[in-house]
């Protein structure tokens, strides 16, 4: 279906691909793995005539007797969704904010001439129906806020699928989902391509779900294709030092001191949090959900506490009645003795000793400050030192950057780096806990091992306390000494970290454990063969 041939890509003169060459067929699951800035992206807009201004592309990329590169953007328009399908990796990005699931699902078919208005509308219907959005709970007039993140991704693939296209591309379909969404979503593209006859790219840097899903594997780095084959024999020989080091660092467990147990740090008990529904009748009561129910916590000093559950779980609720950012209906939050209590205010002193880092590090910056100032923000709340350059270069030296980077913006960094900023801005000012919320769920696995790492030494060398709220379990299991399973606004299980992933008791713990995709064991044990090179097609 799909032949590449020397596909070289440059922006401004500057190479971002080199001679990358592979073959899909009709059915086939192709998988396209590597770390943030490998190109894999890359390779899927220019194949879609969407790279960026200032990119010139040279080689062949036949589709289906025709060569994509080549084409006008004219012909390139009328391929787009008809034939090529394309999911990216942020719904909410992709996603129009002021137009209803239902138009924008039907536009692909008016736009394509495929049907009418209404005609178009009933074909959206279907296909959400498709993807598991049924019409009694996500009618056409649901708009992408209205809608959980693996919601909004459900969407996102209607669009893709609207007129059936005989290749769908997927760029990080899954990277931000909980394991149960990720497992629903991965099936529902698994028998898009069995039902469908179309062949998927599947971009993506979590081998697990390469191993579960693709036919065959390609891995890039720095632009090029450094090893492809059918992905059993690829991922039992890895012979290229390049795979070798994604696998270990998939499996990374960062050294830890063993934590001898302390006073608690945190206390949450009973707490409770209800949010008003919209009344059901005119005149009649608004009904109430429960987000939290009667939930208690504690983490100790120098301990790191895991709570995971699934997304619409109570996890986030839960974490901003702690940060004091929400009041609770019931219950009490103390942190070092001290009440978090939202509602009558929290002191400048439970401040200091309780910081956040964000899943999206770019996201809670300030674009418009230099890393200098976003680093001291934590220090308005006792006033700014004399001394505050010399702490945050400090802090930003305990994260592996410079002293010479505090002048720069954060869009010159990388993601990682960015997160390694956002950990400098919580640690400037020494606080006792860190909350750390899906800190490392969007990064590549190197740079999620270098993240590990870099907490477990931060916490060593200052004795930090952290609550590591996380979808991802090997992540929970690398890092935490224990584990608390959330459903449903309750804690359903608790308990040492290792206990909890190998002799789970609560069923729901069970199921969330069996849904995360995992490489098999004898592929894992297999040794290790020395490089060859890539057979260019």
């Amino acid at each position: 279906m799909l032949t590449v041939e020397n596909l070289s890509l440059s922006i401004h003169g500057a190479p971002v691909l080199r001679d990358v060459g592979f073959d899909m067929r009709e059915g086939e699951v192709f998988g396209l793995v590597g770390e943030s800035g490998s190109g894999k992206s890359m390779t899927a807009l220019a194949l879609m005539g969407l790279a960026p201004h200032g990119a010139v592309a040279t080689g062949r990329a036949v589709f289906a007797g025709r060569d994509l590169l080549a084409m006008s953007e004219a012909g390139l328009c009328a391929l787009r969704g008809r034939e090529v399908g394309m999911i990216f990796q942020e719904p909410m990005s992709a996603l129009n904010p002021v137009q209803t699931i239902g138009d924008q699902v039907a536009e692909t078919l008016v736009i394509h001439g495929a049907a009418d208005r209404a005609a178009a509308r009933a074909e959206a219907r279907k296909r959400l129906d498709r993807v598991g959005l049924p019409a009694e709970r996500f009618p056409l007039d649901r708009y992408p806020h209205e809608l959980s993140g693996g919601q909004r991704q459900r969407v996102a693939i209607a669009m893709a699928i609207a007129l059936r296209p005989r290749l769908l591309i997927a760029d990080e379909p899954t990277t931000a989902l909980d394991v149960t969404t990720q497992s629903q979503i991965l099936s529902l593209l698994r028998g898009l391509v069995r039902d469908e006859g179309m062949a998927l790219m599947l971009i993506t840097h979590d081998l697990a779900v390469v191993a579960d899903m693709a036919d065959q594997v390609a891995v890039m780095q720095s632009g090029a294709l450094v090893e492809r084959d059918r992905t059993e024999p690829l991922f039992r020989r890895r012979r290229h030092p390049y795979t070798r080091a994604l696998f270990a660092a998939s499996s990374h467990v960062p050294r830890r001191a063993p934590h001898r147990g302390g006073a608690p740090v945190l206390e949450v008990a009973e707490a409770v949090r209800d949010y008003a529904l919209p009344r059901r009748t005119l005149f009649g009561p608004r009904p109430a959900l429960r987000a939290v129910d009667h939930v208690s916590l504690t983490v100790g000093e120098g301990e790191s506490v895991g709570l995971v559950g699934e997304s619409g779980c109570g996890k986030s609720t839960l974490t901003r009645a702690i940060l004091g950012l929400e009041p609770l209906q019931g219950g009490r939050v103390r942190l070092m003795g001290d009440t978090v209590d939202a509602a009558s205010g929290v002191s400048g002193a439970v401040r200091r000793n309780m910081q956040v880092v964000f899943q999206d590090p770019y996201g809670s910056f300030n674009p418009r400050h230099r890393v200098d100032r976003l680093v001291a923000e934590p220090f308005h709340l006792t006033g700014l030192p004399e001394d505050w350059r010399d702490r945050v270069t400090e802090a930003l030296e305990a994260v592996g950057l410079s002293a010479g980077d505090m002048q720069k913006y954060i869009h010159e960094f990388s993601g990682g780096q960015r997160q390694r900023i956002a950990i400098a801005r919580a640690i400037a000012i020494r606080p006792k806990l860190v909350i750390l919320d899906e800190a490392v769920s969007a990064l590549d696995v190197r740079v999620r091992a270098q993240t590990l790492d870099l907490l477990a030494d931060l916490q060593d060398r200052f004795g930090l306390s952290y609550l590591f709220i996380s979808h991802d379990l090997s992540v929970v299991r690398a890092i935490t000494d224990r584990v608390l399973v959330m459903r449903a606004g309750q804690i359903v299980e608790e308990g040492p970290t290792a206990r909890v992933f190998h002799a789970p008791e609560h069923p729901y713990t069970k199921d969330l454990i069996a849904a995360t995709p995992r490489i098999p064991q004898d592929w894992e044990e297999a040794g290790d063969e020395p490089a060859k090179p890539v057979v260019r097609s």
